[in-house]
């Protein structure tokens, strides 16, 4: 199965997981990327996010093709894409992959991140303690 989701709301890290988890797999490997509260030495206070949404979709998707075609033992999929403001400590990006064995869903999730944020059309502006933003 392949979930994908673009939310406006605090991503559950707990249902996440539990839609990665299935009872032939003995591996769920999940990155879950958050924001910090600093960048190149500016404090930062929020994310925010803008996507064009069914395109950014369409290249989840064929990168979900893409880790099916080199780990085919790769069971469930879930990226889960937060829009909007994201404030410090919380996630902007869950993504989760079961597989049978952790070797394939520890592969698959490094492959997944890399490839959403070269190729998704999400875009990030990140906002500073004095006023200023960078996209």
């Amino acid at each position: 199965m392949n979930h994908i989701d673009l939310v406006k709301e605090k991503i559950s890290i707990d249902a996440v997981s539990d839609l990665a988890r299935t009872s032939s797999c003995g591996a769920v490997s999940m990155f879950i990327g958050t924001t910090r509260d600093n960048f190149d030495g500016k404090t930062v206070i929020r994310l925010e996010y803008e996507a064009y949404e069914s395109m950014a979709k369409k290249m989840i998707a064929e990168i979900c093709q893409e880790i099916r075609a080199k780990w085919p033992s790769v069971e469930n999929i879930i990226v889960i894409h937060r829009l909007g403001v994201v404030p410090v400590k919380e996630a902007s990006i869950v993504i989760a992959i079961s597989s049978p064995h952790r070797e394939d869903a520890l592969k698959a999730v490094e492959f997944c991140i890399n490839s959403v944020k070269r190729s998704a059309t999400v875009w990030k502006k990140e906002i500073y303690a004095d006023n200023s933003e960078e996209v």
